[in-house]
C-alpha cells in the first residue's frame, strides 16, 4: 500500500491530528476537532479512551458527526494529486463483542453508559459490510429492539432529561438495526410489541418540546423496518394490522420526512393495503387525500422523482379497490384533476395507473356528477388523446371501455378536441 505523502506535500488541514497522517474519512467530535474516523476510533475503542486527543476534555457522548466539507476537499486534493486513499478500517468480531457485552450490562435504562455503547456500535456498523455481517449474528437485533421497545412508550409529564435520555437511546438502537439491516427471520422475531414501537416512533413521541431535536431519520428509519417487518410477516399479521399503523404510515407521509421514508411508506400502503379490510383502515387513516397532495406536489425531475409519483399513482389506484377509496378520490377538489394530469406526462407506469384509477371510478363511481367533473378537468380530453399515441394496448382498451360507457354524456362536450372527435367511440 502506498505511503502517505510528506507533511510539507499536504495541507495541513488534511492531516489527522493523532497521527498527522493523511484523513480519508474525516468526522467532528463533541469539541469541534475533526479527526480521521479510523484513527479516532482506534482512540475511543479500542484503547478506551473517553477524551479528546486534543483538548483533553471527556467526550460523555462520543458521536462522530462527517466533515462532509473537508471530506470535498481531501477526494479534489487526491484525485488532482493521484493519491489512493486507504482502505477503511475492519473491527474484530473480539471487538465487536466487547461492544456489545458494555451495552448489554447497562440493560435497557437509558442511563449515560447506554447511550455511549449504542453510539459506539452506531458507528462500528456504519464502517463496512463485514462489520454489519458480525453485529447481525447473535442477540444483537434483539437487545437493540428491547431498547426500543422500552424507551418509546413514555408517560406524558416525564423529566425532560429522562425523556431526552430515552429518545437518544431509541435513536441510536434504530440506527444500527437500519444499518445492519436484518433477514425476515430475525424481523419475525421481533414480534408486535417491536412493531408497536416502531409505529410509537413514526406518531412523533417527543411530546416534550424540550427534548424535540432533529429526530427525523429516526422516523424514517422506524418507517423502513415497519416495512420490512410486514414484509416477513405471515398472513395472518398483514389481516389484522392496526388502524394506529396505517395512520402513522400516512402521517409519515404527509410530513415528507425523506426520500426513504416516503418511498417506504408508499411501499408499505401498496404491500399491505389489499390485505383484508386493510384498504379501508387506510382510507380512513386518510391515505387518500395524503397521496393525492403528494401527486399534485410531485415533480419529474429526476428519476427518484418519478418513482415517487409512480408508487404515489399506484397507492391511489389500491385504494380504489374498495368503495370508500373511490368516494375519497372523487370527493377530494384535485382528485380526478391530478390523475388526469399524470397521463402522459410521468411515465408509461404512471399513465396506465391512472388510466386504471379512472376506469374504477368509471365503473363503479360514475354518478351525474362525477361524470360531468370528468369532462370538466379533461379527463375525457386524456383518454382520447391515449388513443392517438404510444401506450399499452391494455390502457387503450380501458380507455375505450371508459369512454363508450359515457359516450352519450361526453358526445358533445366541449372538452373533447375537435379533431379528436373522429376517434370518439
Amino acid at each position: 500500500m502506498e505511503s502517505p505523502p510528506s507533511d510539507d506535500a499536504v495541507p495541513c488541514h488534511f492531516l489527522c491530528p493523532i497521527s498527522l497522517q493523511l484523513m480519508t474519512d474525516p468526522v467532528t467530535v463533541a469539541t469541534g476537532i475533526t479527526y480521521d474516523r479510523r484513527h479516532i476510533h482506534h482512540w475511543l475503542f479500542s484503547r478506551n479512551r473517553d477524551t479528546c486527543p486534543v483538548t483533553n476534555q471527556t467526550l460523555a457522548v462520543k458521536d462522530l458527526t462527517p466533515n462532509l466539507t473537508l471530506r470535498r476537499l481531501i477526494h479534489s486534493w487526491s484525485t488532482t494529486t493521484n493519491y489512493h486513499n486507504i482502505a477503511p478500517i475492519h473491527y474484530t468480531k473480539s471487538h465487536i463483542s466487547q461492544l456489545l457485552a458494555a451495552a448489554a450490562a447497562e440493560s435497557t435504562s437509558p442511563t449515560p453508559q447506554l447511550i455511549d455503547s449504542l453510539s459506539r456500535l452506531r458507528s462500528v456498523a456504519a464502517e463496512s459490510e463485514p462489520t454489519r455481517i458480525q453485529l447481525r449474528a447473535g442477540s444483537t437485533a434483539g437487545f437493540l429492539a428491547s431498547v426500543v421497545i422500552a424507551n418509546s412508550f413514555l408517560e406524558l409529564g416525564v423529566e425532560a432529561d429522562h425523556h431526552m435520555s430515552s429518545s437518544r437511546a431509541v435513536d441510536e438502537s434504530l440506527a444500527i438495526l437500519h444499518h445492519i439491516g436484518l433477514a425476515d427471520s430475525d424481523l419475525k422475531k421481533l414480534g408486535t410489541e417491536f412493531v408497536d414501537s416502531l409505529v410509537r416512533v413514526m406518531e412523533n413521541y417527543y411530546s416534550n418540546s424540550n427534548s424535540k431535536r432533529d429526530h427525523h431519520q429516526s422516523r424514517a428509519y422506524a418507517t423502513i423496518l415497519l416495512r420490512s417487518a410486514f414484509r416477513a410477516a405471515d398472513p395472518i399479521q398483514l389481516v389484522n394490522a392496526r388502524s394506529e399503523i396505517f395512520a402513522a404510515v400516512v402521517g409519515v407521509l404527509r410530513d415528507r420526512i425523506s426520500e426513504s421514508a416516503t418511498k417506504a411508506a408508499l411501499k408499505f400502503l401498496i404491500e399491505v393495503s389489499p390485505w383484508g379490510r386493510n384498504r379501508i383502515k387506510a382510507v380512513e387513516g386518510g391515505a387518500v387525500a395524503a397521496l393525492i397532495e403528494l401527486l399534485l406536489e410531485s415533480d419529474h425531475s429526476s428519476s427518484a422523482a418519478r418513482r415517487a409519483t409512480e408508487l404515489a399513482m399506484r397507492g391511489v389506484e389500491v385504494m380504489c379497490g374498495c368503495a370508500e377509496g373511490r368516494a375519497e378520490v372523487v370527493g377530494h377538489a384535485a382528485g380526478l384533476a391530478v390523475v388526469s394530469k399524470k397521463m402522459l406526462r410521468v411515465s408509461h407506469a404512471a399513465t396506465d395507473g391512472a388510466v386504471r384509477i379512472v376506469a374504477a371510478v368509471s365503473r363503479y363511481s360514475a354518478t351525474k356528477g362525477v361524470v360531468a367533473e370528468m369532462a370538466e378537468v379533461g379527463v375525457v380530453a386524456k383518454l382520447c388523446l391515449l388513443l392517438q399515441v404510444d401506450v399499452s394496448w391494455k390502457s387503450k382498451e380501458k380507455a375505450r371501455e371508459v369512454l363508450r360507457a359515457h359516450s352519450r354524456a361526453w358526445r358533445n362536450s366541449p372538452c373533447i378536441p375537435p379533431h379528436l372527435i373522429s376517434s370518439f367511440p
